[in-house]
């Protein structure tokens, strides 16, 4: 069996303009695909078969990474269930003429092995901690499993929760899009670091008619995704305007997946991002103030306001452990 050392795979992409988001530097969604990417890579060669993004844990962006600067993803394998595997990717921006390091970005997402018809099978093999860092990672691990299981108990009692009519919202925004053969990876599924770039574009659009300026992507709080989204079907985005802070403000987007043909919408995930408000000197600038009024935007302000307080709670320790690391 590999230690969780020994299934890394290391991801390198030199940031170019056309992976721009504000200026001067990456576009959040793009990040967000390369991440997926990476943790694919990883899954699938412990699996040795094909994979599934089954859930996000977290994406926590701690400083933007620059054009021109060199992106280096490094994903393992830190817990093997059944037939799921829990990836961690971390992200380093290497700035070209000075040599420096910097971690820019932590994630953890899982993966689902899957058979040619897309269904769960057994991933059929093991990864062996060792040593107590790799046995620390481990039991995160089964903490975040958890805390997932936990909201997929809640979803269950909300069957119809993405179908349901939207409620008074007044800040919205909508986009929708085709999925064509090249959005796939594996058979006729939309290989999720697409979806992910467009949800991210569609909360980055919503966020900048608000804040009238440039935003940047702050974070993406847990995700769970409930169904596939087959190539030929038509993809929604539906983004609201959730919280807002003194710099940064929530999103929520609903996800929506649609075989036109058969009069078919499903709820594909919903995902919450944080956006921050930037001035024309790229630093944090306040938002514009935000009051919810109706019903809907006071339910949709509480759960946000204990979101920050965990996301909040968890970057503390992200940034606690890389200190240690530090030595």
């Amino acid at each position: 069996m590999p230690a969780i050392a020994e299934t890394a795979v290391e991801m390198i992409e030199w940031v170019f303009p056309e992976h721009a988001g504000a200026p001067g530097q990456i576009h959040g969604g793009r990040m967000m695909e390369w991440i997926a990417k990476a943790g694919t890579m990883a899954a699938a060669r412990v699996a040795r078969g094909h994979v599934a993004l089954g859930a996000m844990d977290d994406i926590d962006f701690l400083h933007p990474v620059r054009i021109g600067d060199i992106a280096i993803l490094r994903a393992q394998v830190e817990y093997v269930g059944r037939s799921s595997l829990e990836v961690g990717v971390r992200v380093w921006a290497e700035n070209v003429a000075t040599g420096r390091r910097a971690v820019t970005l932590n994630s953890h997402l899982v993966f689902v092995k899957v058979g040619d018809d897309l269904r769960p099978c057994p991933v059929g093999t093991a990864i062996e901690p060792r040593g107590p860092a790799e046995a620390a990672l481990v039991e995160a691990a089964r903490v975040r499993r958890e805390q997932r299981l936990a909201r997929f108990a809640r979803k269950a009692d909300r069957p119809r929760e993405g179908l349901e009519a939207d409620e008074q919202v007044r800040w919205r925004f909508e986009s929708t899009r085709s999925v064509l053969p090249e959005d796939a990876l594996f058979g006729n599924a939309m290989f999720v670091g697409k979806m992910l770039m467009a949800l991210d574009e569609a909360g980055g659009i919503l966020s900048m008619r608000y804040c009238r300026g440039f935003v940047m992507t702050a974070c993406l709080d847990a995700m769970d995704f409930y169904s596939p989204i087959y190539t030929h079907e038509v993809v929604t985005f539906k983004a609201g305007l959730n919280h807002v802070g003194t710099s940064s403000l929530e999103i929520g987007v609903k996800v929506l997946a649609e075989a036109p043909w058969a009069g078919e919408v499903r709820h594909a995930c919903t995902a919450f991002l944080t956006f921050v408000h930037l001035g024309t000197n790229l630093q944090p600038r306040p938002c514009p103030p935000f009051t919810p009024g109706s019903a809907g935007e006071r339910r949709r302000w509480a759960a946000a306001r204990e979101r920050r307080e965990r996301r909040l709670e968890r970057v503390k320790r992200l940034k606690a452990t890389l200190a240690e690391e530090r030595g």
